[in-house]
């Protein structure tokens, strides 16, 4: 989920199942397909294996902090279930299905741990539905980052998520890929005021301090997201998203360094290229 998978992110919330699948566009590249490719997926063609290429180009470690980021996700994920026993997870922007996903890693550790992914990528949400979703513990559902008030308050999410207990909400690798004029510090400070104190929110950013490379990188994923992109942000422009939120050690950080275990020296970013997160407690 490097990219930030959803591409129309104006697409209205629902349940309605995807059809016409035969009229995807294979011809233009797609950001979720871009970021399957990059973790080593299979689920993607030619146009967007061209522009990962493009984008290995301006930030040649792209696949590695791709990969950073999978993993800082499944990190987060054990930590929360097994530290916190957190039983609710809500992801933003779930991207085409892993071999291991947030639910596999979240009910390995309580089997009664429920977990909603939302997208709003056609693809996607096919996918997820096939491979993911079991309707009792584990649902897919159409929502970008900007609808989380609609999506906690729809009638299929509330049946697994209970807004009175502790939810964790994943907005790993997404924020960079909020479309402008939203603002990712907007969408986090809204989406905390929706959830009870002991609940968290987790997010991560691309990053990059050299110019040049945000905006070669951005025209990029902004063609493959047909228009509806962020930005890759400095370092410095993350911090504030998190606001009064209070974060969990180590705080904001390269995402491979976030609890990093024998990963330690795995995947790590550059000043040229990273991805930064952190893991905040709604307090």
């Amino acid at each position: 989920m490097l990219l930030g998978a959803g591409t129309g992110w104006g697409a209205a919330l629902g349940r309605g199942r995807v059809a016409r699948l035969d009229v995807i566009d294979v011809a233009s590249a797609n950001v979720a397909r871009m970021n399957n490719y990059l973790l080593g997926g299979k689920d993607h063609y030619p146009a967007d294996r061209e522009a990962c290429q493009r984008l290995l180009h301006v930030a040649p470690t792209a696949q590695q902090v791709a990969e950073a980021g999978h993993r800082f996700l499944l990190r987060v994920t054990s930590h929360l279930a097994r530290e916190y026993r957190v039983r609710q997870f809500v992801v933003f922007g779930a991207g085409l299905p892993t071999p291991v996903g947030v639910h596999q890693v979240a009910q390995s550790i309580n089997v009664g741990v429920r977990v909603v992914y939302a997208d709003d990528d056609p693809l996607v949400l096919a996918h997820g539905r096939a491979l993911w979703e079991d309707g009792r513990r584990t649902l897919v559902v159409r929502a970008s980052p900007l609808e989380a008030g609609r999506l906690l308050r729809d009638p299929a999410v509330r049946g697994l998520i209970d807004l009175s207990l502790p939810v964790a909400v994943l907005f790993v690798s997404v924020l960079h890929a909020i479309p402008e004029p939203a603002e990712p510090a907007a969408v986090m400070e809204h989406t905390a005021g929706l959830l009870v104190p002991g609940s968290f929110i987790a997010a991560s950013h691309l990053v990059s301090e050299d110019a040049a490379v945000r905006q070669q990188a951005d025209s990029v994923l902004r063609e493959a997201a047909g228009g509806r992109w962020g930005r890759v942000r400095p370092r410095a422009a993350v911090e504030p998203m998190f606001g009064a939120l209070r974060l969990l050690t180590p705080g904001l950080v390269d995402v491979s360094q976030w609890r990093p275990g024998s990963a330690r020296t795995e995947g790590d970013g550059s000043r040229a290229w990273a991805e930064y997160g952190a893991v905040a407690m709604v307090r």
